[in-house]
């Protein structure tokens, strides 16, 4: 079953290449969200309204969204190192092409190429994580590279917004791009998919009933692979439910960074740029600080998930709901930073979500698993940034009812977090055995890999 050469020790070296992947993750996220702290300046480049603006983050993240499962397969399949090279080209590659877009059309496809590559980068994060680390370290490791993609949300604010308004569109933006040159080169050379001995196990299960085993040796082989690791990892309640929250926690905050937290702070409250610019920041900075704080918890009480998950999405709720039903035109600015901290606690709630398909999964389904959990963010993501942009255009620009949005996707997903999370977890103790075994050495029951 999984002895121990499936559980790496970490250390320095284990370090080293996690920190490559993770930087290549870094400057994906700086490339996404550089949108949002020019989405003024991009409406004003481009002449379109709201719904086309929107148009730009929703293509990305439906790219993203879409490339999700297709990853999670090519991870299983040809392993980090491949995965994560092409992804940089790409979204490398398609930043330069967003800096040098001379019409709407074109600066739309070089959003897709790099939502492309972007989508290539988490997953690959998070498989060097359950490959170079020991399993007990799962949450902790993936809170982390959650942080450091936050950070890269930090470089968007306060690095690329000054230089955009400072220098302009293609010098800010071509400019950089060439990070994305500059984490390729470790990348290639150094970066390496698990340490010595402790590869994934031969493609066991890969080749039952297909006659092939799992390298590409048949079309046949190749089409049964794909449809049994969808089908065997949808068919964990884990991945469901690491789906759902990763659904419901994660879109409120995505949406007020990637696309409308600027307009709407500088248009619908009244605020300077660079206020609302400390404003976007505060939300990454808080993001960091609670991306550590729910590593530490959910590494030491599994059963914390499912309460924090859900304490996110009714303390979101609340504040949200007191910022739109504020009486008078805006809202206080102790009110909008409270707002701000909270939607702080957005991502590193989603990464739950990892917690409970991770455990659910052996490791050969890793990868696919982590890919349909990702989906969950980032489809709720996408369907609040487009009705946003249509309920603006609607409305005249009545962010109340546009931002009311958030609403029905959060009661949508806790619905079903709330019906997943009984069966989810009886199973998961299931899989652990009966009542943990006192003689072990393994003080709590970590979250195992299989």
């Amino acid at each position: 079953m999984s002895a121990a050469p499936l559980d790496p020790p970490g250390g320095r070296k284990a370090v080293a290449v996690w920190s490559i992947g993770v930087a290549v993750y870094f400057v994906a996220v700086i490339f996404r969200t550089s949108l949002g702290v020019a989405g003024l300046d991009a409406a004003d480049r481009f002449h379109v309204n709201a719904s086309a603006l929107a148009t730009f983050s929703l293509l990305q993240l439906l790219v993203y969204a879409g490339m999700q499962i297709p990853v999670g397969l090519m991870v299983d399949r040809l392993g980090t190192k491949k995965v994560l090279t092409l992804g940089a080209v790409l979204f490398t590659a398609g930043q330069v092409g967003f800096a040098l877009s001379p019409s709407y059309g074109t600066a739309l496809a070089a959003r897709a190429l790099l939502g492309c590559g972007d989508a290539m980068t988490f997953i690959s994060v998070l498989r060097l994580g359950t490959r170079w680390f020991p399993a007990r370290r799962g949450p902790l490791m993936a809170q982390l590279a959650g942080l450091v993609g936050m950070a890269g949300n930090l470089v968007s604010t306060l690095v690329l917004a000054p230089v955009l308004h400072g220098l302009g569109w293609v010098p800010a933006f071509a400019g950089s791009a060439v990070a994305g040159l500059v984490v390729l080169v470790p990348l290639v050379l150094f970066l390496r998919d698990h340490p010595e001995g402790y590869g994934p196990a031969a493609p066991a299960r890969g080749a039952v009933g297909s006659g092939g085993s799992g390298d590409s040796g048949g079309s046949g082989g190749s089409g049964g692979f794909v449809r049994r690791q969808i089908a065997d990892s949808w068919r964990e309640p884990g991945t469901k439910l690491g789906l759902w929250v990763h659904f419901t926690t994660q879109f409120p905050a995505m949406v007020f960074l990637l696309l409308w937290g600027m307009p709407f702070l500088v248009e619908a409250q009244g605020l300077s740029r660079t206020t609302a610019g400390g404003l976007l920041t505060l939300v990454v900075a808080s993001n960091m600080g609670f991306g550590l704080l729910y590593g530490q918890i959910v590494g030491r009480r599994q059963s914390s998930r499912i309460p924090l998950a859900l304490a996110t999405v009714a303390t979101t709720a609340t504040l949200w709901g007191a910022v739109l039903l504020y009486p008078g035109d805006r809202a206080p600015m102790w009110l909008l930073v409270t707002l701000c901290v909270v939607l702080g606690t957005c991502g590193p709630a989603s990464m739950i979500g990892f917690d409970f398909a991770r455990p659910a999964n052996p490791p050969e389904r890793q990868g696919t698993a982590s890919g349909i959990t990702n989906m969950g963010g980032f489809l709720a993501s996408m369907t609040t940034l487009l009705a946003v942009g249509v309920l603006l255009d609607a409305t005249g620009e009545d962010y109340r009812i546009a931002f009311s949005s958030v609403f029905v996707l959060q009661v949508l997903g806790v619905s079903r977090i709330l019906s997943l999370r009984g069966r989810a977890l009886a199973r998961e103790r299931d899989r652990r055995g009966p009542a943990p075994v006192a003689s072990h050495d393994d003080p709590a029951p970590a979250p195992a890999t299989a």
